[in-house]
């Protein structure tokens, strides 16, 4: 006779054994007909599993994230279904649930090709109308692997093979099609609705891993309503629009090239941009009490092993060994670099909180599949700082630094600002008090704040919580990006100690953070927030002056000149093209503000100035031009 708690505290009470949708049916007809998946006790169970004890229920509609995330899951199950229907001979591997949709890996020796994606698309829609039933069965392992074997499935009977010994083995069946799966599903395909949308075909390693086969992944999406599709690709189609490499190039900012695959080859425009935005926070740094340093990109194995990097992310680091035997690392990450700093000369509690900051540049190993533009590289700069203080400082110090990090983005245009919590792991490191005198800093420091938070309970890492702050962009994309972290385990670690006023030598506690975590995706994530049209002050070419004719060049250096002094970044076009035609490809570059020089200009001492996206010109006298200009060209903060 299980009673069964409800999210709102009532208690419903049942004469025996109930399936979670007989329960949505005791609460409601309504939500009996809209619950695609439950939770018991916090773990997420199809509606159709047996409660036979008391517990906690909660019910989930498509208008929840665990909703839509289930119909996203068993619309990848109908993509592999509808591809075997199509195509028999393809054998299903894997197809998890990602960010905004799903994805399926498949074995086939053709290619699949735009054709196929939209046959595909109609014979899930036809799956989908026959509402195939959905019912998990427990094989026994031997049984499971030896049947995905016989049908010909080495993918999935490989994957069976690898479950620990003890864990259970699920099978999930659509009608007569089954896949090995975990689940939760929905109760049959007819719950998952037709608000999907295939949109792409790549290649992917068997297991991410490079000496595997290759396989094909299609990728879809998948959503509650016609209305969020619609609104997703709209924005997926913008997103292409502003798709940073694409502007990139035509603004003249950067490449590529496989010879040095995830490093980013930057010209001098992109250059200019990326020492703007790191003089700005210099600046700013300075003002908020940092000391810059600086630490050598190459260290000595032993240093990360002591620090517990090498053991668990040795696989992302690059080595290198010496004629001697010696094995180096280029450094992946600042921190245990910075910690010597800290330990050179014994530091009183009078120094504390000490601040240190860097822009280190750091390399890690990213599969080649993984690597998109500056989003995703292997060699980035890190806009780093460390801050050792006494456990009664934590308060203070994160929330100065929760403010430094709103103001900056504030700066930059990015107001829509989500802070993510995350406390402490079951697998953790350092003394429970101090874990709670943390977390009860950012908390304090993410309240103050005033802007929404989510708090990922047991998501911190395992040295100290963390805040991740999360930036939403003008067309509704989400970016985590800064992050403050407090460490109770490295400063032990590596030796740092710091006299207290007792006189004894205790641990410090060290903050780890970054204001945009890396400099290369962020100057990737403003391209794409802007469209190219970044800021004036940070614009790296800010102004191009053109005069109609060679006749007003002597005109057009004297502007030039006047303009460079007051510290706006601009050019001169004296090429011997027509002025439509140097509009037009200037306007493509992304350049702010065109100034023409012809006979009116030279006569009154003027210039006219044509905007970016603006067919309309405006006449400013020039020592008026100087003056407006000179003070946009300043951080509003500034």
């Amino acid at each position: 006779m299980p009673i069964i708690k409800l999210p709102d505290g009532k208690d419903l009470t049942f004469q025996s054994k109930v399936t979670g949708l007989e329960v949505a049916e005791k609460i409601s007809k309504s939500l009996s007909k809209q619950a695609l998946v439950m939770s018991i006790d916090g773990e997420l169970k199809d509606l159709s599993e047996i409660i036979e004890n008391d517990c906690s229920i909660k019910i989930f509609t498509n208008k929840d994230k665990e909703g839509l995330e289930t119909i996203r899951h068993d619309t990848a199950h109908i993509l592999a279904m509808a591809v075997q229907e199509l195509f028999s001979e393809t054998q299903v591997t894997i197809g998890p649930v990602i960010e905004d949709g799903f994805y399926y890996d498949f074995a086939r020796k053709e290619s699949f090709t735009e054709e196929d994606l939209t046959k595909i698309e109609n014979k899930m829609k036809e799956i989908i109308d026959r509402n195939e039933i959905t019912r998990k069965e427990i094989w026994e392992r031997n049984k499971a692997i030896s049947y995905y074997k016989d049908k010909g499935e080495v993918y999935k009977a490989e994957i069976i093979q690898s479950i620990p010994k003890g864990e259970e083995v699920s099978i999930y069946f659509h009608g007569n099609w089954n896949d090995l799966c975990r689940g939760p599903h929905l109760p049959s395909t007819g719950k998952v609705g037709k608000f999907f949308k295939l949109t792409k075909v790549s290649g992917a390693y068997w297991r991410g891993d490079s000496n595997n086969e290759m396989l094909q992944r299609i990728y879809g999406t998948s959503w509650s309503t016609q209305k969020d599709l619609d609104n997703y690709l709209k924005r997926i189609e913008e997103a292409e629009k502003r798709d940073h490499r694409k502007l990139g190039k035509e603004m003249d900012l950067f490449h590529f090239r496989e010879e040095s695959p995830g490093s980013v080859f930057w010209h001098e425009k992109g250059w200019n941009l990326f020492q703007k935005l790191i003089d700005y926070m210099r600046a700013k740094q300075k003002k908020a009490g940092y000391k810059e340093i600086n630490t050598p990109e190459i260290l000595d194995k032993s240093l990360w092993e002591k620090s517990g990097h090498w053991e668990k992310f040795g696989e992302h680091m690059y080595t290198s060994t010496t004629p001697d035997e010696k094995v180096f690392v280029i450094k992946p990450m600042n921190c245990p670099g910075c910690v010597q700093v800290f330990n050179q000369g014994l530091k009183s509690y009078r120094d504390l909180p000490l601040r240190m900051s860097e822009f280190g540049k750091v390399h890690r190993y990213e599969p080649s599949g993984a690597l998109h533009g500056l989003l995703r590289v292997r060699a980035f700069t890190q806009d780093d700082a460390h801050i050792f203080c006494t456990e009664d400082q934590i308060t203070n110090e994160c929330l100065s630094v929760t403010n430094l990090i709103l103001e900056i983005y504030k700066d930059l245009g990015f107001t829509n600002v989500l802070l993510q919590f995350s406390d402490r792991p079951q697998k953790r490191v350092g003394d429970d008090k101090i874990w709670s005198k943390a977390e009860s800093a950012l908390l304090k420091a993410i309240k103050q704040s005033k802007l929404k938070y989510e708090i990922n309970k047991g998501e911190g890492a395992f040295y100290g919580p963390k805040i991740d702050f999360v930036l939403r962009d003008s067309i509704g994309r989400d970016w985590q990006c800064g992050t403050l972290q407090v460490d109770l385990n490295l400063p032990g670690r590596l030796g740092a100690l710091f006299v207290d006023k007792d006189g004894s030598k205790k641990v410090p506690v060290m903050l780890h953070r970054a204001l945009f975590g890396s400099l290369e995706r962020f100057i990737g994530i403003l391209i794409e927030n802007y469209s190219g049209k970044l800021p004036f002050w940070i614009t790296p070419l800010q102004a191009m002056i053109i005069p109609v004719s060679d006749e007003f060049d002597g005109y057009a250096k004297k502007v030039y000149k006047q303009i460079n002094e007051v510290g706006i970044n601009c050019e001169m076009d004296l090429k011997n093209h027509n002025l439509n035609y140097k509009i037009r490809e200037h306007s493509l570059s992304k350049v702010p503000l065109l100034l023409i020089c012809g006979k009116k200009e030279v006569d009154s001492n003027t210039i006219t100035i044509r905007r970016l996206d603006s067919k309309k010109q405006e006449t400013m006298e020039l020592n008026t031009f100087l003056k407006e200009f000179s003070a946009l060209n300043k951080a509003p903060s500034f």
